[in-house]
Protein backbone atom coordinates (compact mmCIF):
# COMPACT_ATOMS: atom_id res chain seq x y z
CA UNK A 1 0.00 0.00 0.00
CA UNK A 2 1.20 3.51 -0.84
CA UNK A 3 2.04 5.46 2.32
CA UNK A 4 3.64 8.85 1.90
CA UNK A 5 5.00 11.74 3.92
CA UNK A 6 5.21 15.42 3.01
CA UNK A 7 8.36 17.42 3.76
CA UNK A 8 8.76 21.19 3.68
CA UNK A 9 12.06 23.02 3.02
CA UNK A 10 13.46 25.95 4.95
CA UNK A 11 15.86 28.74 4.10
CA UNK A 12 17.97 28.11 1.02
CA UNK A 13 15.16 27.12 -1.36
CA UNK A 14 14.11 30.71 -2.10
CA UNK A 15 14.88 32.27 -5.48
CA UNK A 16 13.57 35.02 -7.70
CA UNK A 17 10.66 33.70 -9.75
CA UNK A 18 10.23 30.75 -7.38
CA UNK A 19 6.44 30.68 -7.85
CA UNK A 20 6.45 30.96 -11.67
CA UNK A 21 5.63 27.28 -12.11
CA UNK A 22 2.41 27.45 -10.09
CA UNK A 23 0.49 30.34 -11.64
CA UNK A 24 -2.35 28.08 -12.88
CA UNK A 25 -3.38 27.33 -9.28
CA UNK A 26 -5.67 30.02 -7.84
CA UNK A 27 -4.93 28.76 -4.33
CA UNK A 28 -1.30 29.84 -4.68
CA UNK A 29 -2.00 33.50 -5.41
CA UNK A 30 -4.81 33.50 -2.82
CA UNK A 31 -2.41 32.23 -0.17
CA UNK A 32 0.14 34.92 -1.02
CA UNK A 33 -2.57 37.59 -0.87
CA UNK A 34 -3.61 36.32 2.56
CA UNK A 35 -0.03 36.37 3.84
CA UNK A 36 0.67 39.81 2.40
CA UNK A 37 -2.39 41.21 4.18
CA UNK A 38 -1.31 39.70 7.50
CA UNK A 39 2.25 41.02 7.30
CA UNK A 40 1.62 44.28 5.44
CA UNK A 41 4.22 43.30 2.84
CA UNK A 42 3.77 42.24 -0.80
CA UNK A 43 5.23 38.74 -0.69
CA UNK A 44 4.17 37.99 -4.28
CA UNK A 45 6.25 40.93 -5.48
CA UNK A 46 9.15 39.72 -3.30
CA UNK A 47 8.95 36.20 -4.75
CA UNK A 48 8.75 37.41 -8.34
CA UNK A 49 10.96 40.49 -8.41
CA UNK A 50 12.86 40.64 -5.11
CA UNK A 51 16.58 41.30 -5.17
CA UNK A 52 18.93 38.57 -3.99
CA UNK A 53 19.63 40.60 -0.85
CA UNK A 54 15.91 40.96 -0.11
CA UNK A 55 15.19 37.28 -0.75
CA UNK A 56 18.09 36.17 1.46
CA UNK A 57 17.30 38.52 4.35
CA UNK A 58 16.23 36.17 7.16
CA UNK A 59 13.22 38.29 8.17
CA UNK A 60 11.94 38.02 4.58
CA UNK A 61 12.99 34.47 3.80
CA UNK A 62 11.20 32.79 6.69
CA UNK A 63 7.67 34.15 6.05
CA UNK A 64 8.23 33.81 2.30
CA UNK A 65 9.15 30.11 2.47
CA UNK A 66 6.32 29.45 4.94
CA UNK A 67 3.87 31.04 2.50
CA UNK A 68 5.29 29.19 -0.49
CA UNK A 69 4.99 25.82 1.24
CA UNK A 70 1.44 26.45 2.46
CA UNK A 71 0.46 27.71 -1.00
CA UNK A 72 1.74 24.57 -2.75
CA UNK A 73 0.08 22.34 -0.13
CA UNK A 74 -3.23 24.11 -0.74
CA UNK A 75 -2.74 23.69 -4.49
CA UNK A 76 -2.17 19.96 -3.89
CA UNK A 77 -5.40 19.66 -1.89
CA UNK A 78 -7.19 21.72 -4.56
CA UNK A 79 -6.22 19.08 -7.13
CA UNK A 80 -7.81 16.42 -4.91
CA UNK A 81 -4.42 15.34 -3.68
CA UNK A 82 -4.63 12.91 -0.74
CA UNK A 83 -3.39 14.00 2.67
CA UNK A 84 -0.05 12.51 3.73
CA UNK A 85 0.27 10.06 6.62
CA UNK A 86 3.11 12.04 8.20
CA UNK A 87 4.96 15.35 7.80
CA UNK A 88 8.24 17.03 8.66
CA UNK A 89 9.99 20.24 7.76
CA UNK A 90 13.66 21.16 7.60
CA UNK A 91 14.31 23.93 10.15
CA UNK A 92 11.86 26.74 9.21
CA UNK A 93 9.93 24.12 7.22
CA UNK A 94 8.78 22.56 10.49
CA UNK A 95 6.47 25.56 10.95
CA UNK A 96 5.04 25.01 7.46
CA UNK A 97 4.40 21.38 8.34
CA UNK A 98 2.58 22.41 11.53
CA UNK A 99 0.34 24.78 9.54
CA UNK A 100 -0.42 22.06 6.98
CA UNK A 101 -1.13 19.61 9.81
CA UNK A 102 -3.63 22.01 11.40
CA UNK A 103 -1.58 22.60 14.56
CA UNK A 104 -0.78 26.25 13.77
CA UNK A 105 -3.08 28.80 12.18
CA UNK A 106 -1.47 30.33 9.09
CA UNK A 107 -2.29 33.87 10.26
CA UNK A 108 -0.52 33.15 13.57
CA UNK A 109 2.45 31.39 11.99
CA UNK A 110 3.39 34.32 9.73
CA UNK A 111 4.23 36.86 12.48
CA UNK A 112 5.65 34.00 14.55
CA UNK A 113 8.28 33.07 11.98
CA UNK A 114 9.09 36.74 11.36
CA UNK A 115 9.66 37.16 15.09
CA UNK A 116 11.77 33.97 15.09
CA UNK A 117 13.87 35.41 12.27
CA UNK A 118 14.43 38.69 14.14
CA UNK A 119 15.45 36.86 17.31
CA UNK A 120 17.91 34.75 15.33
CA UNK A 121 19.39 37.78 13.56
CA UNK A 122 19.75 39.73 16.81
CA UNK A 123 21.26 36.82 18.75
CA UNK A 124 24.58 36.93 16.93
CA UNK A 125 26.09 40.23 15.69
CA UNK A 126 26.65 40.51 11.95
CA UNK A 127 29.97 38.91 11.03
CA UNK A 128 30.43 37.05 14.34
CA UNK A 129 28.70 33.83 13.37
CA UNK A 130 29.43 31.41 10.56
CA UNK A 131 27.92 28.30 9.02
CA UNK A 132 29.58 25.86 6.63
CA UNK A 133 28.84 22.61 4.81
CA UNK A 134 31.25 19.72 5.22
CA UNK A 135 31.07 17.08 2.50
CA UNK A 136 32.56 13.61 2.52
CA UNK A 137 33.17 12.94 6.21
CA UNK A 138 31.35 10.61 8.59
CA UNK A 139 29.18 12.27 11.24
CA UNK A 140 31.48 11.20 14.07
CA UNK A 141 34.52 12.67 12.33
CA UNK A 142 32.68 15.98 11.87
CA UNK A 143 31.88 16.03 15.58
CA UNK A 144 35.58 15.41 16.32
CA UNK A 145 36.46 18.28 13.97
CA UNK A 146 34.11 20.55 15.91
CA UNK A 147 35.66 19.52 19.21
CA UNK A 148 39.14 20.22 17.91
CA UNK A 149 38.27 23.48 16.16
CA UNK A 150 36.19 25.10 18.90
CA UNK A 151 39.11 26.30 21.08
CA UNK A 152 36.90 27.92 23.73
CA UNK A 153 34.47 29.20 21.09
CA UNK A 154 31.27 27.59 19.80
CA UNK A 155 31.56 25.09 16.96
CA UNK A 156 28.90 22.42 16.55
CA UNK A 157 27.42 20.04 13.98
CA UNK A 158 23.98 21.53 13.31
CA UNK A 159 22.42 19.87 10.25
CA UNK A 160 22.73 16.16 9.53
CA UNK A 161 21.40 16.56 6.00
CA UNK A 162 22.42 13.29 4.35
CA UNK A 163 25.18 10.71 4.73
CA UNK A 164 28.40 12.60 4.08
CA UNK A 165 26.80 16.05 4.25
CA UNK A 166 26.88 17.77 7.63
CA UNK A 167 26.61 21.50 8.33
CA UNK A 168 28.65 23.07 11.14
CA UNK A 169 28.00 26.43 12.79
CA UNK A 170 29.18 28.70 15.58
CA UNK A 171 31.63 31.57 15.99
CA UNK A 172 32.96 32.48 12.57
CA UNK A 173 36.62 32.06 13.49
CA UNK A 174 35.87 28.62 14.93
CA UNK A 175 33.98 27.66 11.75
CA UNK A 176 36.99 28.72 9.66
CA UNK A 177 39.27 26.57 11.82
CA UNK A 178 36.82 23.70 11.52
CA UNK A 179 36.79 23.96 7.73
CA UNK A 180 40.59 23.76 7.62
CA UNK A 181 40.66 20.77 10.00
CA UNK A 182 37.92 19.03 7.99
CA UNK A 183 39.92 19.39 4.79
CA UNK A 184 42.98 18.01 6.56
CA UNK A 185 40.87 15.05 7.74
CA UNK A 186 39.88 14.26 4.13
CA UNK A 187 36.67 16.21 3.51
CA UNK A 188 35.83 16.49 -0.18
CA UNK A 189 34.63 20.05 0.34
CA UNK A 190 34.27 22.56 3.15
CA UNK A 191 32.12 25.44 2.00
CA UNK A 192 31.12 28.56 3.94
CA UNK A 193 27.41 29.18 3.38
CA UNK A 194 25.96 32.64 2.60
CA UNK A 195 23.95 32.87 5.83
CA UNK A 196 24.70 35.37 8.56
CA UNK A 197 22.96 33.42 11.33
CA UNK A 198 24.67 30.29 12.77
CA UNK A 199 21.38 28.41 13.06
CA UNK A 200 20.79 25.44 15.39
CA UNK A 201 23.86 25.96 17.59
CA UNK A 202 24.12 27.02 21.22
CA UNK A 203 24.70 30.68 20.24
CA UNK A 204 20.93 30.74 19.62
CA UNK A 205 19.91 29.85 23.19
CA UNK A 206 19.06 33.48 23.98
CA UNK A 207 16.89 33.68 20.87
CA UNK A 208 15.20 30.45 21.91
CA UNK A 209 14.16 31.92 25.26
CA UNK A 210 12.63 34.94 23.50
CA UNK A 211 10.78 32.54 21.21
CA UNK A 212 9.54 30.56 24.22
CA UNK A 213 8.02 33.73 25.71
CA UNK A 214 6.37 34.64 22.39
CA UNK A 215 4.92 31.14 21.99
CA UNK A 216 3.10 31.44 25.31
CA UNK A 217 0.57 33.67 23.51
CA UNK A 218 0.29 31.53 20.36
CA UNK A 219 -2.54 28.99 20.06
CA UNK A 220 -1.38 25.51 19.08
CA UNK A 221 -3.94 22.79 18.33
CA UNK A 222 -3.53 19.04 18.20
CA UNK A 223 -1.92 18.12 14.89
CA UNK A 224 -4.34 16.30 12.58
CA UNK A 225 -1.32 14.69 10.89
CA UNK A 226 1.78 13.68 12.88
CA UNK A 227 4.68 16.13 12.43
CA UNK A 228 8.13 14.69 13.17
CA UNK A 229 10.25 17.36 14.87
CA UNK A 230 13.85 18.21 13.99
CA UNK A 231 15.16 18.29 17.55
CA UNK A 232 14.30 14.76 18.66
CA UNK A 233 12.66 12.90 15.73
CA UNK A 234 9.41 12.65 17.70
CA UNK A 235 5.83 13.63 16.90
CA UNK A 236 3.71 15.31 19.57
CA UNK A 237 -0.02 15.93 20.00
CA UNK A 238 0.22 18.12 23.09
CA UNK A 239 0.46 21.88 22.45
CA UNK A 240 3.06 22.46 25.17
CA UNK A 241 5.24 19.65 23.81
CA UNK A 242 5.02 21.07 20.28
CA UNK A 243 6.02 24.53 21.52
CA UNK A 244 8.92 23.08 23.49
CA UNK A 245 10.13 21.22 20.40
CA UNK A 246 10.09 24.47 18.43
CA UNK A 247 12.11 26.23 21.13
CA UNK A 248 14.69 23.43 21.34
CA UNK A 249 14.94 23.36 17.55
CA UNK A 250 16.65 26.77 17.51
CA UNK A 251 19.74 25.52 19.33
CA UNK A 252 19.62 21.80 18.47
CA UNK A 253 20.81 19.98 15.33
CA UNK A 254 18.38 19.26 12.50
CA UNK A 255 18.34 15.46 12.49
CA UNK A 256 17.18 15.08 8.90
CA UNK A 257 18.78 11.73 8.13
CA UNK A 258 17.07 10.18 11.15
CA UNK A 259 13.77 11.81 10.17
CA UNK A 260 13.69 10.27 6.69
CA UNK A 261 14.75 6.90 8.08
CA UNK A 262 11.97 7.21 10.67
CA UNK A 263 9.50 7.59 7.79
CA UNK A 264 10.86 4.40 6.27
CA UNK A 265 10.54 2.49 9.54
CA UNK A 266 6.94 3.76 9.79
CA UNK A 267 6.11 2.26 6.40
CA UNK A 268 6.35 5.30 4.15
CA UNK A 269 6.90 4.30 0.51
CA UNK A 270 7.25 7.89 -0.77
CA UNK A 271 8.28 11.29 0.55
CA UNK A 272 7.11 14.42 -1.24
CA UNK A 273 8.80 17.84 -1.06
CA UNK A 274 6.07 20.47 -0.98
CA UNK A 275 7.41 23.89 -2.09
CA UNK A 276 9.50 25.39 -4.88
CA UNK A 277 12.78 23.61 -5.51
CA UNK A 278 13.92 20.06 -4.83
CA UNK A 279 16.72 20.40 -2.29
CA UNK A 280 15.14 17.96 0.16
CA UNK A 281 14.20 15.46 -2.52
CA UNK A 282 17.88 15.30 -3.50
CA UNK A 283 18.92 14.66 0.10
CA UNK A 284 16.14 12.16 0.69
CA UNK A 285 17.18 10.01 -2.28
CA UNK A 286 20.61 9.62 -0.71
CA UNK A 287 19.23 8.84 2.75
CA UNK A 288 16.77 6.02 1.96
CA UNK A 289 16.64 4.41 -1.46
CA UNK A 290 13.59 2.37 -0.44
CA UNK A 291 11.44 5.50 -0.41
CA UNK A 292 10.69 7.25 -3.68
CA UNK A 293 11.45 10.97 -3.33
CA UNK A 294 9.20 13.35 -5.26
CA UNK A 295 9.21 17.14 -5.50
CA UNK A 296 6.25 19.42 -6.25
CA UNK A 297 8.51 22.09 -7.74
CA UNK A 298 6.01 23.22 -10.42
CA UNK A 299 2.52 22.42 -11.69
CA UNK A 300 3.70 19.61 -13.96
CA UNK A 301 5.64 17.98 -11.11
CA UNK A 302 2.62 18.28 -8.81
CA UNK A 303 0.38 16.53 -11.33
CA UNK A 304 3.01 13.87 -11.97
CA UNK A 305 3.25 13.18 -8.23
CA UNK A 306 -0.52 12.83 -8.05
CA UNK A 307 -0.36 10.26 -10.85
CA UNK A 308 2.55 8.38 -9.25
CA UNK A 309 0.76 8.06 -5.91
CA UNK A 310 -2.52 7.10 -7.58
CA UNK A 311 -0.72 4.41 -9.58
CA UNK A 312 0.81 3.09 -6.39
CA UNK A 313 -2.65 2.79 -4.84
CA UNK A 314 -3.92 0.86 -7.86
CA UNK A 315 -1.03 -1.58 -7.68
CA UNK A 316 -1.38 -2.08 -3.91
Amino acid sequence: MTQFAFVFPGQGSQSRGMMDGYTEFAAVRDTFNEASAVLGQDLWQLANAGTEADLNSTVNTQPLMLTAGVAVYRAWLGQNGPKPAMMAGHSLGEYTALVAAGALDFADALPLVRYRARCMQEAVPEGKGGIAAILGLDDEVVREVCGEGAQDEVLEAVNYNSPGQVVIAGDRTAVERGMAIAKARGAKRALMLPMSVPSHCSLLRGAAEKLRAYLENVTVQDAAIPVVHNADVQAYQNADAIKDALVRQLFSPVRWVETIRFFGSAGMTHNVECAPGKVLAGLNKRIDTNQQALALNDAAALKAALATLAQGEEQA
